[in-house]
C-alpha cells in the first residue's frame, strides 16, 4: 500500500514542484520577530520592551484577579453551554460595552441610536468597519496618523481602499503633537474621507491631543464632512479612570457625529488572546442604526461567522455586576499607576545620569507606549549590546520596565545616546 506514495510514483513526479513555489516570502512582523528573538536569547539581563502587553513588577503577565474570579464562576455554572451566540454577539456584552464607553446618559444610547457589534478584538472591529464603509458607503480614501499603529493601513488596504493617506501627527522637533500639521492635512482631505483617530494613548507615540485640540479636530471633521473612526484600545488603562479616558469619544457623540468606535478589551481586562472587541456604531436615527447593524451581521457571517463567547462573557459578567465592576476598576488603577510610576522613574534616572537631551516627553506621554526619540541604530545597539528589545521606531512598552531592570535600561539608553555602546561590556552595567 505504501508503494503508491514512494518518490518513484509518476503522480509524485508531476507534483514535485509546488503550485506555491512563486509565492514571495512575507516580511516578518517586527514585534513578533522581536518576541521570538527575546525568547531565544539566553542572556540573564535581557529586557523585552517591544510587545504591547502588561507586565507586573516581576516582569510576568498578570491575570486580573477579577478575571480569575469570573472564570471560576463560569466553570462551575451548569447553565452555561457552548451554543452559538447571535451573529452580532452577546447582547449583555455589546450593550454594556457601549455604555461603558459613551456613558449611560449618552443621548444616542437613551434614544436607541447606538448599537454594538462584537468583534475579534479591536482589530476585528476595525476590519468590519472598513469592510462596511467600502462596500456600503463606497468610501475609498482613509487617513491615518503618521506614525500610526501598524495594522491601520493594512486593514483598509485589505478591503479595497485604494487611497490610504497619512496626516501629520508626531513632531520630532518637540517630541509632541504636530497639531498644526494634522489640521492642515485633514483640511486638505476630500469630503467623504474616513479618518482614524486614536481615542486615547496614541499608539505608537503616547502623545494625545488636549481637550481644546480635540475640539479643533472635531471642527475640521465636521467642516470637511469626514467620517471618523475612533480607535479606543486603552480606556481606563491610560489614566486609571474610565470616564477620563473616554472623553474624546463622548465629545464626538455630544457633537452629533455619526461615527464608529473600535473597542478592545485586551489591555484593560488583560484578555489578549481572547480577542474581545466591539464596534460601537453611533447614528443620528434609530432606523439607520438598525440598517447598519444588519449589514454588519452579514459581514460578520462571511468573515468569522459567529463570535466567541468566553472572553465576552467575562467582560459582560464584570460590567453588569456592581461589586465585580468596582473590583475591576481597582485592577485597572493598579496597572495604570504602575505604568505612571515607571514613566516617572525612567525620566528621573535619565536626568540623574545626565543623558543628553530633554526627556520630559517620557512623563508627558500617556498609556503603555513611549516614543523615546531613539533612532533605529540606537535601538539595534540596545539589542546587540545590552539585550534590550525595542521597536526600531524607538517605541518602548513602559510595562516592560520593572524595579529590578530600570537602572540597567536607563544606563543602556544613556550609553547608546552618548555613543558609548561599542565600548560597553555585555554584562550588567
Amino acid at each position: 500500500m505504501g508503494d503508491h506514495f514512494t518518490d518513484h510514483h509518476p503522480a509524485y513526479e508531476k507534483m514535485a514542484s509546488s503550485v506555491f513555489q512563486d509565492v514571495e516570502m512575507a516580511s516578518p512582523i517586527e514585534v513578533f520577530a522581536l518576541i521570538a528573538e527575546y525568547n531565544q536569547d539566553p542572556h540573564q539581563d535581557k529586557v523585552n520592551l517591544s510587545v504591547g502587553a502588561y507586565r507586573g513588577n516581576d516582569g510576568k503577565p498578570w491575570v486580573l484577579p477579577v478575571v480569575r474570579t469570573v472564570e471560576a464562576q463560569m466553570a462551575n455554572d451548569p447553565t452555561l453551554n457552548h451554543e452559538y451566540l447571535p451573529v452580532a454577539g452577546l447582547p449583555d456584552f455589546r450593550t454594556a460595552a457601549c455604555k461603558m464607553l459613551l456613558g449611560e446618559d449618552d443621548q444616542g444610547i437613551v434614544q436607541n441610536r447606538v448599537c454594538g457589534v462584537q468583534a475579534l478584538g479591536g482589530t476585528g472591529a476595525l476590519r468590519i468597519a472598513a469592510d462596511f464603509l467600502k462596500k456600503q458607503m463606497k468610501y475609498d480614501t482613509v487617513y491615518v496618523s503618521n506614525p500610526t499603529w501598524g495594522n491601520h493601513k493594512g486593514i483598509f488596504k485589505s478591503v479595497g481602499f485604494s487611497n490610504v493617506k497619512e496626516y501629520r501627527y508626531w513632531n520630532p522637533k518637540n517630541l509632541g503633537l504636530d497639531i498644526d500639521g494634522m489640521l492642515e492635512d485633514l483640511r486638505g482631505a476630500p469630503a467623504g474621507s474616513v479618518v482614524i483617530l486614536h481615542a486615547v494613548a496614541h499608539n505608537p507615540t503616547g502623545v494625545d491631543a488636549t481637550e481644546a485640540q480635540w475640539k479643533m479636530i472635531a471642527d475640521v471633521c465636521a467642516e470637511k464632512k469626514l467620517f471618523p473612526i475612533l480607535d479606543c484600545a486603552y480606556q481606563g488603562f491610560t489614566s486609571g479612570d474610565l470616564d477620563k479616558d473616554a472623553w474624546s469619544c463622548r465629545y464626538f457623540s455630544s457633537r452629533g457625529f455619526e461615527f464608529f468606535i473600535a473597542q478592545s478589551f485586551s489591555k484593560n481586562f488583560g484578555l489578549y488572546n481572547e480577542r474581545v472587541g466591539n464596534l460601537c456604531v453611533i447614528s443620528t436615527t434609530s432606523d439607520a442604526m438598525v440598517k447598519v447593524r444588519s449589514q454588519m451581521e452579514i459581514i460578520v457571517r462571511t468573515t468569522w461567522s459567529n463570535p466567541a463567547n468566553h472572553g465576552a462573557r467575562i467582560v459582560a459578567s464584570v460590567l453588569n455586576n456592581q461589586p465585580l465592576c468596582a473590583e475591576w476598576k481597582q485592577n485597572i488603577k493598579t496597572m495604570a499607576d504602575r505604568i505612571l510610576l515607571m514613566r516617572d522613574q525612567l525620566h528621573q534616572k535619565l536626568k540623574a545620569i545626565g543623558c543628553p537631551g530633554n526627556w520630559d516627553h517620557i512623563v508627558q506621554q500617556r498609556g503603555m507606549f513611549s516614543y523615546t526619540g531613539l533612532n533605529g541604530q540606537q535601538c539595534e545597539q540596545l539589542k546587540k549590546r545590552f539585550h534590550i528589545y525595542a521597536m526600531k521606531s524607538g517605541r518602548i512598552n513602559m510595562c516592560g520596565l520593572t524595579p529590578s531592570n530600570i537602572d540597567y535600561v536607563a544606563k543602556a539608553i544613556n550609553s547608546v545616546v552618548t555613543g558609548a555602546a561599542d565600548q560597553a561590556q555585555q554584562s550588567r552595567i
